[in-house]
């Protein structure tokens, strides 16, 4: 079959990029290769209309090849909305290197790949993201400027997941308020489902306000050491899913809502860290609404990371951090209202706010 002549449903089976759902219009796709390293990593930017593409970089052990482009896809396409329905003026990109972050990254990959970053001269800004950690951030920095989320001590803003954990505690609390009438979290049955940077931090709020906190994650020295830390529960059930709560938390890798899962859960709320929570967002978001199952759009509340390393270059400061992350309660509750005003779901809802902001954009920078 001739790919030039082929139709969008022909493409679709032949698994190409540009017939993918997930490719979604992206301006640009980099695929980056070093054999002394042993870099493979894929870079996407998906938007660049609200400004340079920002977004971290996560380093994972994917199956396929794949299955880590259609990662970065779906990654990418969140960070343009989730920048946009925050009100940052920054576009949306970001990274995945494909390996195990725990053995195969080094100093001499982490530069090599701050080196791909400044071939683009700008259009993607990296950050830190899963299997990353601040140190990593700056040694890329050794290399280009191109990167936020270095270290304070060079200047940056710092590891963005105590913010990121913030605007999810924040969002969650919005969403109950909306579907249990009130904010307070005291004595919620709340599932946190992965306990990395974020979701631990995020245990600690529940706790402190006096959630019953179950955690689940594939690390079980971490599990029984956060347990311990929190006097959490540690989920020990055949199906998460399935679980008696109030919150489901998913703070782990996307896609947990799915054909498998939408059905069998439980708790009326679902708030979480982890990004492209929906398998099918169309699919799962209105399957969610039908059960009367309240779904905080991830992007939206997790959006703290984002305005945390945007501070570096718009150059605010810790105070002006805290207030937009604050303001991501008030979005979620206008969110949740304008999908019930127009029957549609959070996630549309969230969706269709964050690309009115960007057509309008495109309609200035056109007049210019």
């Amino acid at each position: 079959m001739d790919a030039t002549f082929a139709t969008g449903k022909e493409l679709q089976k032949m698994d190409p990029v540009f017939g993918q759902l997930s490719f979604d219009d992206h301006e640009q796709i980099v695929f980056c290769n070093d054999k002394d390293t042993g870099l493979k990593a894929i870079i996407g930017i998906h938007n660049s209309v609200m400004g340079p593409a920002l977004g971290g970089t996560r380093m994972w052990n994917y199956n396929t090849e794949w299955e880590a482009l259609n990662d970065v896809l779906r990654l990418s396409r969140g960070m343009t909305f989730k920048s946009a329905i925050t009100g940052l003026n920054i576009g949306g990109g970001k990274a995945v290197i494909i390996g195990d972050a725990k053995t195969q990254k080094t100093p001499e990959l982490m530069r090599k790949f701050g080196e791909f970053v400044h071939s683009l001269s700008g259009r993607y800004i990296t950050a830190e993201d899963v299997g990353m950690e601040t140190k990593d951030m700056d040694t890329v920095r050794d290399v280009t400027p191109y990167v936020t989320g270095i270290s304070e001590e060079r200047g940056g803003s710092g590891n963005p997941s105590p913010i990121t954990a913030y605007g999810v505690y924040l969002g969650m609390k919005a969403a109950a308020k909306s579907q249990f009438g009130s904010d307070v979290l005291e004595g919620k049955k709340v599932l946190v489902q992965g306990i990395g940077h974020v979701g631990e931090t995020l245990v600690e709020y529940l706790t402190k306000e006096g959630a019953q906190v179950t955690i689940s994650d594939i690390n079980e020295e971490k599990l029984f050491q956060v347990a311990s830390k929190y006097n959490a529960t540690i989920y020990t059930g055949e199906d998460l899913y399935t679980a008696d709560v109030d919150i489901y938390a998913p703070c782990a890798m996307g896609a947990t809502i799915n054909d498998n899962t939408v059905d069998k859960i439980k708790a009326k709320v679902i708030a979480g860290a982890a990004n492209n929570q929906l398998a099918d967002e169309n699919v799962h978001g209105a399957r969610l609404q039908e059960r009367g199952i309240l779904y905080a759009p991830d992007f939206l509340i997790n959006a703290g990371g984002i305005i945390n390393v945007y501070a570096e270059l718009a150059n605010y400061g810790k105070a002006e951090i805290m207030t937009k992350t604050e303001n991501i309660y008030n979005t979620t509750l206008e969110i949740i209202d304008f999908a019930a005003k127009n029957g549609i779901t959070t996630h549309k809802a969230a969706l269709t706010i964050a690309q009115n902001r960007i057509d309008q954009r495109r309609i200035e920078n056109a007049k210019k």
